[in-house]
């Protein structure tokens, strides 16, 4: 039996600590004493030594000194603010009036929404909840089928696992030793493809089956000009000219090949800000150019976009850091809420004690998985690990498959926090030295990450749809008229074609891995082969003159002859150095 144990001390680990994560155990607390356990099993044994130990303290000395981990708080606060400031409500009823009268219009402005709430909170919870109070009311009272009002609220909540400031991103970027803002850079496109194919997919269902996504009632729109218009020409010349202005001003700041995400934000600013410009001038001059909902959309939009280029705008071009990048956020955040004037002290608070539980609940599972960590290596887990994977065959793809498959089922009984903790320190160090870029790693099981959030039965985002949602029969506040109630299996039915959705995106990833490693395109091409050392000849200790890198000496040609403006050997200027 205890050669057994000594042989398979690695496996039998990382099984009890499955074991007991399935039974119910907190993450951080399983995982810390998984590894006090096992050490003093292999200690009690002679398998690893007592000193094992002592390297504990600085390990949990450099999770708390480590900075990067900042950028938790920060953006944790600054989704929290928002979230409660109203900006959500605010986007919401704009952009479902703006897209209502198109069927599955709903739809697309939840998504979108979601994905600027994903851009600026980072936080899962508050962007499904929010909009599943705002947003599932609305598409229940004009008919809109409960599998798909449900399933979108809750994929549009889980782009905040992907879209910057992801604090998913920040995690793995730590636990794979890489740049946070590199991570950014990387999630960056990944993030808003996927957001584009769930907007395909409201369209297709709208499309193939109208009465699933209706559009909103003519009598339900509520920015009508006097002429009886919507004034949507008004806000495409405005989006136009705003364009136009974009084009140039990018030209003029940016480098001719920009990159990818620079150029992205850099033109969102220059777009929102001609455009909020215009429509200031039409404003306080009166001009009258601009309809009622061009008005509004610049408005309700211009602050939140504003609000992610000083978070991402300043992290992609290298002007702050990650951490610095969140502060500026939580000071914006702060701004918008004063201006708003729903900032009070009650909100302050809720928003500093739910920050400050989160961010507990991150530290405490790193210095868990810090401890579990220390043993698993004591006992050679990480060779293990290696030698199980390496073998696998279709190297480097087949390497990528068979973690995305395995993140993927792991997905169904941990969330994301459990998986980047625990999986992620263990294949990280295996795919670097198969030459695996692991910023693309890191994007790769993000995307794959989500389908955490979307699992039945133990989706984080249904549990939090679900505790907003209906759950008896009532009577709408607007129309009078009966509403059935919302049941766990329409939202558990409802979010599986979003994970269909989700696992064509891993596929886009792992086929097309530039869509990630563009965040290195202007860093030069360094082939470790070619890169060879000369230090030159050092007289009096080899054939060649002191300091002279053609390998012949100062007083000695190419061809033997002596240099004419030499008159001491090389030995003799060595020897006069010292005298």
């Amino acid at each position: 039996m205890e050669a057994i144990l000594l042989a398979y001390m690695a496996p039998i680990m990382f099984i009890s600590l499955v074991v007991l994560l399935l039974l119910g155990f907190p993450v951080a607390f399983s995982l810390a004493a998984n590894g006090i356990l096992f050490g003093l099993i292999g200690i009690e044994m002679g398998l690893l030594s007592p000193a094992l130990f002592q390297a504990l303290p600085q390990r949990v000395f450099g999770i708390m000194s480590n900075e990067s981990l900042l950028a938790v708080p920060f953006f944790t606060f600054m989704g929290l603010i928002l979230e409660r400031s109203g900006m959500a409500e605010d986007l919401l009823e704009t952009v479902g009036q703006l897209f209502g009268p198109l069927r599955g219009g709903l739809a697309i402005a939840v998504i979108l929404v979601g994905a600027m709430l994903a851009a600026t909170t980072g936080v899962v919870s508050a962007s499904v909840i929010s909009m599943g109070l705002i947003s599932l009311p609305i598409m229940l009272r004009y008919g809109y089928d409960r599998r798909l009002a449900t399933g979108v609220i809750a994929a549009s909540g889980t782009l905040s696992q992907i879209i910057p400031p992801s604090l998913v991103l920040i995690v793995l970027a730590d636990q794979l030793g890489r740049s946070i803002g590199d991570m950014y850079k990387g999630a960056f496109l990944p993030g808003f493809a996927l957001t584009g194919l769930y907007i395909l997919y409201v369209v297709a269902i709208a499309i193939i089956r109208p009465k699933a996504a209706p559009a909103i009632p003519p009598e339900a729109r509520t920015f009508i000009e006097p002429s009886g218009g919507h004034g949507i020409p008004s806000l495409l010349a405005l989006m136009a000219v705003s364009v136009v202005v974009a084009h140039f001003g990018v030209g003029y700041l940016l480098p001719e090949s920009p990159h990818v995400d620079e150029l992205i934000v850099t033109s969102i600013l220059l777009w929102g800000g001609a455009a909020f410009v215009l429509a200031l001038l039409n404003k306080t001059l009166r001009l009258g150019l601009l309809s009622k909902i061009a008005e509004r959309v610049t408005f309700v939009m211009i602050p939140p976009l504003a609000l992610i280029f000083l978070v991402l705008g300043t992290i992609f071009i290298g002007v702050a850091t990650p951490t610095e990048g969140g502060a500026m956020g939580a000071v914006g955040a702060l701004i918008m809420a004063i201006s708003k004037r729903r900032l009070n002290f009650k909100l302050l608070c809720q928003a500093m004690d739910t920050t400050t539980t989160l961010t507990c609940f991150v530290v405490f599972i790193l210095i868990g998985s810090s401890v579990f960590s220390l043993t698993f290596r004591g006992v050679n887990g990480d060779l293990w690990v290696e030698h199980l994977l390496t073998g696998l065959p279709g190297g480097e793809m087949g390497f990528l498959i068979v973690i995305s498959l395995l993140t993927f089922f792991l997905a169904f009984f941990l969330d994301f926090f459990e998986l980047a903790f625990i999986i992620v320190p263990l294949i990280g160090p295996v795919a670097d030295k198969m030459g695996i870029d692991l910023i693309w790693l890191g994007v790769l099981l993000a995307v794959n990450m989500q389908t955490s959030f979307m699992h039945p039965p133990f989706g984080f985002a249904l549990f939090y749809l679900r505790s907003v949602a209906p759950k008896d029969d009532y009577k709408d506040k607007i129309t009078g008229q009966p509403v059935a109630k919302v049941t766990t299996g329409q939202i558990y039915w409802g979010s599986i074609p979003f994970i269909i959705i989700q696992i064509v995106m891993v596929v886009v990833v792992l086929s097309y891995p530039g869509i990630v490693t563009h965040y290195k395109a202007d860093r030069p091409e360094v082939n470790i082969e070619d890169i060879k050392i000369d230090m030159g000849g050092f007289a009096g200790y080899g054939d060649a003159g002191y300091g002279n890198t053609d390998g012949y000496g100062p007083t000695e040609g190419a061809d033997g002859a002596a240099a004419p403006d030499s008159s001491t050997s090389s030995d003799e200027d060595y020897n006069n150095m010292f005298k």
